[in-house]
């Protein structure tokens, strides 16, 4: 991502789960405060994206259709990754509702994006001290936005401004109130494959230097594939908007990877175990993605 330009892909996936909350029953993540986040030129933006995209990939003819237009648009947030987006958010917050029951305290949200956790979850705010990663442009962009809407920021919502490629989590997160002896909970969503192996492994590294044993950090991934031509389009897709896909990881060897860390991959969910939990029983036709995991590691 360019030094100053805000992440596309996390406007947009902020659209992906407000257009969720407002139309889709039932919920698999309800974020009914994305759509207040997002600003009105840039939802435009968005909505005439979608438009345009209906028309190429649907028939004219088709969308005349009432029935053929109904199902056209699942179609196309499934494959701009809505699914993906909804289930890996809910299973880390499922997962960190279990994880403040059992003492965790500091909760810390590596690439927030418009992330809105600190808005919508007032039941665990209060039991927690959040901690907002992010790029530096990403997050000012947020922050302006917070300001327009006069939200008012709770006094344990920290931000920390931090380019992922160029500075240690760790560094960053010492100069602020973070309490490197607190059991914490991280989620890092949405990153991982538009940042080079190494510097997922640095930024890994860094959770067990400044985390406790029993620490916890939540991960998604993407998968060695072959090429297919969905594929192909979404990567040339985002190495157009500056945020090309970098990593994949094999799901075979992960866990041995994570352990030269100091991390034990206590769970790591596979297409068809995410299929089985959020989507099993749905007549919208959203499916899990074949290309995506969800990773959960515990320091030791």
């Amino acid at each position: 991502m360019k030094e100053n330009q805000v992440s596309l892909t996390a406007i947009m996936t902020a659209y992906l789960r407000a257009y969720h909350a407002m139309n889709d029953t039932p919920k698999i993540f309800d974020d009914f405060l994305a759509y207040r986040l997002i600003p009105e030129e840039r939802r435009a933006l968005i909505e005439q994206g979608f438009s345009r995209a209906l028309q190429i990939h649907v028939p004219e003819s088709s969308l005349a259709d009432s029935d053929q237009a109904t199902n056209a648009l699942p179609s196309l947030l499934q494959a701009m990754g809505l699914p993906h987006v909804l289930s890996r958010s809910r299973y880390t917050e499922d997962n960190l509702d279990q994880a403040v029951k059992k003492g965790v305290e500091q909760y810390v949200i590596l690439g927030a994006g418009m992330d809105t956790f600190a808005f919508r979850r007032p039941d665990l705010l209060s039991q927690v001290q959040v901690f907002e990663v992010d790029h530096p442009a990403t997050q000012a962009f947020k922050r302006n936005r917070l300001a327009e809407l006069e939200w008012e920021i709770p006094s344990n919502l920290h931000f920390v401004p931090v380019d992922f490629t160029k500075e240690s989590l760790a560094d960053a997160l010492k100069g602020t109130s973070y309490d490197f002896q607190t059991k914490s909970f991280f989620s890092w969503l949405g990153v991982t494959m538009y940042l080079t192996r190494n510097e997922v492994f640095a930024t890994l590294r860094s959770i067990t230097d400044i985390a406790p044993v029993g620490s916890a950090v939540i991960f998604d991934y993407f998968v060695p594939e072959e090429a297919t031509p969905h594929m192909k389009e979404m990567q040339e897709n985002l190495r157009k908007i500056g945020e090309p896909m970098k990593t994949t990881f094999d799901p075979s060897t992960l866990a041995f990877e994570l352990e030269r860390l100091g991390l034990r991959l206590h769970e790591n969910l596979s297409p068809s175990d995410i299929q089985e939990r959020y989507f099993q029983s749905r007549t919208d036709r959203y499916y899990a993605s074949k290309h995506v995991r969800f990773a959960w590691a515990v320091v030791e």
